[in-house]
C-alpha cells in the first residue's frame, strides 16, 4: 500500500440497528463493516477527505476547505414525497463548521439542498451551474457569493484551483434521467424534491497543488471532457456501475487514478448518525474486485469517515 495514503475512521460509531426504520430501508441492504478500507495515518499527509454520504465530500488541508455536493440533512423518504425540504442547520454547522468553497455537481436536491445554508454559516462561495446560482438567489444568497460556470474554466480557490467538467446524469429512474432541464429562475424555497431539476452537469477537478482530485457525482460523463484530465484520487458514484458499460474501467482510463472513492452508494433516506442502506442495484463488492482489477487502491469510507493522502 502506498505510504501516501494514511489512514480512514469512522466518526459516527456503532449505532443500534434495531431503531425503527423507513419502509424503503427495510428493503434494501446495508453496507458491510468489512468493505472499509482500514489504513494507518501519518504525519506526511496533505490532505484529508471527509465522506458525507450521497455524492458529499470535504476536502480539507492547511489553509483550504472545500465542499463537494454537501448533503447531510438527509429527510426521510415520506418527508422527501409529502412536503417542502428543509435544511437541518443546526446539523449542517455541527458537521462542517468551515468551508471556503461550495462545489456542485447538479442541482437535484440530494446535492445541492444543504449547499446555500452552508454557505451562509461559513461565508463560503457557491460554485457551479446557472440552475446551482438559482437555487442559491431562492435560498437568499447575495451575488458575491455567487459563481457561476459551464465548465472548462479554472477558477481559483486560495492557493487550489478547480475546474467543472460539463458531464450528463445517469439514466437512473427506471432507465430515464430522473427530473431533468434547467433552472433559468430561482426555485420556490423551500423547494419540494421535483422542483429541483439537474440543470448542467458538472463533474469537478480539485488541484490542491500536491494532488489532484476528480469528483464523479451521477451515473454517466463525457469520455471527451476527462480526456487529457490526469488525477490522483477519483470520487466516483458507484450506481455507475450499474447504469453505464466499462463505468470503472473507462475513468481508470482516462484519468490514470491511484485511489478511487465509491460514493452515491447509500439509500440518502436514513439520518446522517444511523446505519446507512445501500442504493438498490449497487454492488460494493463488485465495485471493489474492479478497481482493484483495473491497478487502482479502492477507498471505502462510511458515511462521517475520513481519509489522509
Amino acid at each position: 500500500m502506498s505510504s501516501k495514503i494514511r489512514s480512514v475512521k469512522s466518526q459516527s460509531g456503532n449505532r443500534d440497528t434495531s431503531k425503527k426504520k423507513t419502509l424503503l430501508s427495510r428493503l434494501l441492504n446495508q453496507p458491510e463493516p468489512s468493505w472499509y478500507t482500514p489504513v494507518a495515518k501519518s504525519t506526511n499527509s496533505t490532505l484529508e477527505i471527509l465522506y458525507l454520504g450521497t455524492a458529499g465530500f470535504v476536502l480539507k488541508s492547511q489553509d483550504r476547505i472545500i465542499a463537494l455536493d454537501p448533503y447531510i440533512s438527509r429527510p426521510s423518504l415520506w418527508q422527501s414525497l409529502s412536503q417542502p425540504l428543509l435544511p437541518n442547520t443546526a446539523l449542517i454547522e455541527q458537521l462542517i463548521p468551515e468551508a471556503d468553497d461550495v462545489l456542485i455537481g447538479h442541482a437535484h436536491y440530494d446535492h445541492i439542498l444543504d449547499a446555500p445554508q452552508l454557505c451562509r454559516s461559513t461565508g463560503a462561495r457557491l460554485i457551479g451551474s446557472t440552475a446551482t446560482i438559482m437555487v442559491g438567489r431562492a435560498a437568499g444568497l447575495p451575488d458575491v457569493q455567487l459563481v457561476e460556470t459551464q465548465g472548462r474554466e479554472t477558477i481559483k480557490s486560495g492557493s487550489w484551483q478547480v475546474r467543472g467538467l460539463p458531464s450528463i446524469h445517469g439514466k437512473a429512474a427506471f432507465g430515464r434521467i430522473p427530473l431533468p432541464g434547467d433552472m433559468n429562475e430561482p426555485p420556490p424555497w423551500p423547494p419540494r424534491f421535483y422542483q429541483l431539476k439537474h440543470g448542467l452537469v458538472l463533474n469537478w477537478l480539485v488541484d490542491t497543488g500536491n494532488l489532484k482530485v476528480v469528483h464523479i457525482d451521477s451515473a454517466d460523463f463525457i469520455e471527451s471532457e476527462l480526456a487529457g484530465m490526469q488525477a490522483d484520487i477519483v470520487c466516483l458514484c458507484a450506481i455507475g456501475r450499474h447504469y453505464r458499460p466499462n463505468y470503472v474501467k473507462d475513468v481508470v482510463r482516462l484519468l490514470q487514478p491511484k485511489w478511487i472513492i465509491p460514493c452515491h452508494w447509500d439509500s440518502m433516506v436514513t439520518p446522517i448518525h444511523d446505519t446507512p442502506d445501500l442504493l438498490p442495484q449497487v454492488d460494493m463488492p463488485g465495485m471493489i474486485e474492479e478497481i482493484r482489477a483495473a491497478g487502482c487502491e479502492p477507498v471505502v469510507m462510511p458515511i462521517l469517515g475520513k481519509a489522509w493522502f
